[in-house]
């Protein structure tokens, strides 16, 4: 071993105790904390009672109420404390406007005989400092479980519950303001579950207004912003968002000095082959078998591109799809259900998909039975993808009892939507997935040496990682408090899609590098390792950013303020990277076959810079996502972080093993460029011409009026804002096309339209690039 590969391998195991390290500290912080929030969940009373012993609600009709949630879509129809969907308001910042306004309205009424607006500053000012005293104070006893109100309050939340009971059942004073939320009448069937259903949102509004006890906070840190009741940001909040933008600063100064002095060291990568490597590679029975999971991430992908755009027209024309009465079949709650879901779907089984092609080729050999454990395995998520679906289907045309519906209809969740059944069985999918790769990539790693056996065990480990973490959601319970749910649903959707996928994807990518010769393995597996530690160091902790307002404590905000911060210093780097994988298409002829596979890595790397980077960063310090939680600046970062990076690394790596497993035919990549093109640039515009400017306009009346106002419907009709949202047709259609257009080339891989004779051992093989074609 000559000297420049002993440094490297010096370089790998101490990346490799860095990166462990890393994992046992943050888990067991995030572990500890975890428990912190089981103590800390603002407790669910056994009952809500006047001071003269009238019942209110029981903690039955909350945990009731919290199934009616689940059945009416939870999450995708408005949101509850920030989390969930956008066209209907935040239930929590509504509920908690209504009330105090009624309050107000009343004691003005008996007091001064005059409505509340009407008033005085001076008398205003006096009735509010009442209000807060009534709201704020904290009248629940730990030794009954009892919340004591006033009859006043009973009072207001009678009428708020009416309100309620009217917009979810099928009131017909209330029609314009359901076309505004985009509920079709009658969501709810009967009264009943109305009353239930305002019990559970009484309850999460109560932690909203409510100081924990001790503590001049709520329950929520003060969210939502709502001046009536002195709902303002606290000095934690302001802190710890400085500290985080210096941590920000310091972490890229850091890095970038790393980076620097680690370059002067670094070796060149190697010449590239003379031949493309994977001409002539031997196409296993169970890689073929892969093909079809393709197909199916293409059908995904345009199911849920055309809920996205019914979702998106819901929002202006309320109920209607360009005057078809859609919602009567396909509500919004259930269009959305069906975008978040089907978006994981296939996302992921691009993903998998990818490995099961891969681990054949690594290892260099396919166990017994290998297609048959591919062919059941694309069974089983055929049905979980159709009987979630169906499932969710029942649940929001209310035919499903409530235990029935958490087991097989809808959770109620973003992004955890499916039942527990479909949860399950997804769960013991991704175990067989497990299984499938270990088979041949175990016999590898025994064989392997150095470098190729560090970087294969890397891979083994980024899908054990994909099989175990999904499971976190199942600690959730059907009647778990909000808050300690809130905290398992964020191991799956952040440390399981954000960070084990992102490092899955990583060590996919620099295997497919290696494996075309492009990098050296030493190089690759080092880069893997110190990518791994700046994703777990500051992904495993920043989670606790989604957390910040669903009834935790301020150390939860601080840290998620703090490493949410140290999650971006990566992307400061991903310019060199794209730029670096740009560079390899024209680093020898045959590498043009790679040419669109390889943009959409390049792409990759753009929307991280911009998705997860700015557009995340803007959300995330505590002080800018406690005026923008549950806003449209939320859904730029989402469609641009989930989409731009998730997505397009979906699509590339789809392409990558459609190229690997056709590597005898020359494309035909008309459609492809029209796809890559389009879905980018349909992308940007959807985000700037209408998520950003309508996010923003919401941001400015969140500070000025309160969230209750920016997620109004007075406020999202008004002639500007629904010019706003019209003009998002523009970048959808041309998004739609690129979507289009990536599916037709990829059925034209198998129907012949794709394809334009065979690669000949000619064009495999390097040979000069004319200067004018590199340009």
């Amino acid at each position: 071993m000559n000297a420049p590969d002993r440094d490297q391998q010096r370089r790998i195991r101490r990346f490799g105790v860095t990166l462990a390290l890393v994992m046992l500290v943050s888990f067991g912080v995030l572990l500890y904390y975890g428990y912190d929030i089981y103590q800390a969940a603002p407790p669910i009373p056994t009952e809500v009672r006047t001071t003269r012993g009238e019942l209110v609600y029981s903690k039955a009709d909350i945990e009731t109420g919290q199934d009616v949630w689940r059945s009416i879509g939870g999450h995708e129809l408005g949101s509850v404390w920030g989390h969930g969907a956008y066209t209907a308001p935040d239930w929590t910042a509504d509920w908690l406007h209504r009330e105090s306004m009624w309050l107000l309205d009343h004691w003005s009424q008996a007091q001064f005989s005059r409505p509340f607006a009407e008033l005085g500053r001076a008398d205003q000012e006096v009735l509010k400092v009442r209000l807060q005293e009534e709201l704020r104070t904290n009248t629940y006893d730990p030794s009954t479980g009892r919340i004591t109100i006033s009859p006043d309050r009973a009072a207001a939340i009678a009428a708020v519950a009416d309100h309620y009971r009217g917009l979810f059942r099928d009131d017909a004073a209330l029609h314009d303001l359901r076309e505004a939320y985009a509920m079709p009448p009658a969501t709810l069937k009967d009264d009943e579950s109305a009353r239930q259903l305002t019990a559970f949102f009484f309850w999460a509004t109560w932690a909203c207004t409510t100081n924990r006890p001790g503590e001049q906070v709520t329950y929520t840190q003060n969210w939502p912003p709502e001046e009536l009741v002195a709902n303002r940001p606290t000095g934690v909040i302001v802190v710890v968002s400085v500290v985080s933008f210096v941590l920000l600063l310091g972490g890229i100064g850091a890095l970038s000095w790393y980076h620097s002095a680690r370059a002067a060291t670094d070796e060149p990568d190697p010449e590239a082959p003379s031949r493309d490597p994977l001409f002539g590679l031997e196409i296993t029975p169970s890689m073929r078998a892969t093909i079809k999971y393709f197909w199916v991430v293409g059908a995904l992908l345009v199911a849920q591109m055309i809920t996205g755009i019914v979702s998106a027209h819901y929002g202006v024309e309320g109920n209607g799809f360009y005057g078809i009465p859609l919602a009567e079949w396909i509500p919004y709650s259930l269009t959305r259900t069906w975008h978040t879901q089907l978006g994981i779907f296939w996302i992921a089984t691009s993903w998998l998909a990818t490995g099961l092609a891969l681990a054949p080729a690594v290892a260099g050999f396919e166990p017994r039975f290998q297609r048959l454990g591919v062919n059941v395995l694309f069974g089983a998520l055929l049905v979980i993808v159709a009987g979630s679906m169906v499932g969710q289907f029942f649940a929001i045309h209310q035919k499903l009892g409530h235990g029935v519906n958490f087991w097989f209809g809808h959770q109620g969740y973003e992004y955890v939507d499916l039942g527990r059944f479909w949860q399950i069985f997804l769960f013991a999918g991704l175990f067989i997935w497990l299984g499938l790769m270990l088979r041949p990539l175990l016999p590898a790693l025994r064989r392997a040496e150095g470098s190729n056996k560090q970087l294969l065990f890397l891979f083994i480990m980024s899908a054990g990682a994909i099989g175990l973490f999904y499971g976190a959601g199942l600690f959730a319970g059907r009647h778990t408090n909000l808050a300690v749910a809130e905290y398992w649903r964020w191991w799956v959707v952040h440390l399981w899609v954000e960070g084990f996928f992102e490092v899955f994807a990583t060590v996919v990518l620099a295997f497919l590098f290696s494996k075309l010769g492009l990098v050296r393995t030493s190089t690759a597996t080092s880069a893997v390792l110190f990518s791994a530690i700046l994703y777990m160091l500051g992904g495993v902790l920043g989670m606790f950013h989604h957390l910040y307002f669903t009834g935790t404590r301020s150390a939860i905000l601080a840290l998620g303020a703090s490493f949410s911060a140290l999650e971006i210093m990566p992307l400061v780097l991903i310019g060199h990277e794209g730029y670096r994988t740009l560079r390899m298409t024209d680093q020898t002829s045959w590498m043009s076959a790679y040419r669109w596979p390889l943009y959409f890595f390049v792409s990759v790397a753009f929307w991280n810079l911009v998705g997860a980077g700015l557009f995340g960063f803007l959300i995330n310090p505590p002080i800018a996502l406690y005026y923008m939680q549950g806003l449209n600046t939320t859904p730029v970062h989402g469609h641009t972080a989930l989409f731009g990076v998730y997505g397009m690394l979906g699509i590339g790596l789809t392409l990558f093993s459609l190229r690997m497993m056709s590597w005898e035919a020359e494309w035909n990549t008309r459609w492809l460029k029209v796809g890559f093109w389009a879905t980018n640039i349909g992308l940007a515009l959807m985000v700037l011409l209408s998520l950003l400017p309508v996010g923003i306009a919401q941001t400015w009346a969140s500070v000025e009026h309160g969230m209750w106002y920016a997620r109004s419907a007075e406020f999202l009709q008004s002639p500007v804002l629904e010019t706003f949202r019209w003009m998002r047709a523009i970048g959808d259609s041309i998004f739609a096309v690129g979507i289009l257009a990536i599916g037709w080339f990829v059925i034209g891989l198998s129907a012949g339209w794709s394809k334009k004779g065979k690669r000949t051992e000619e064009s495999t093989t390097v040979r000069a690039v004319p200067a004018a074609a590199k340009a």
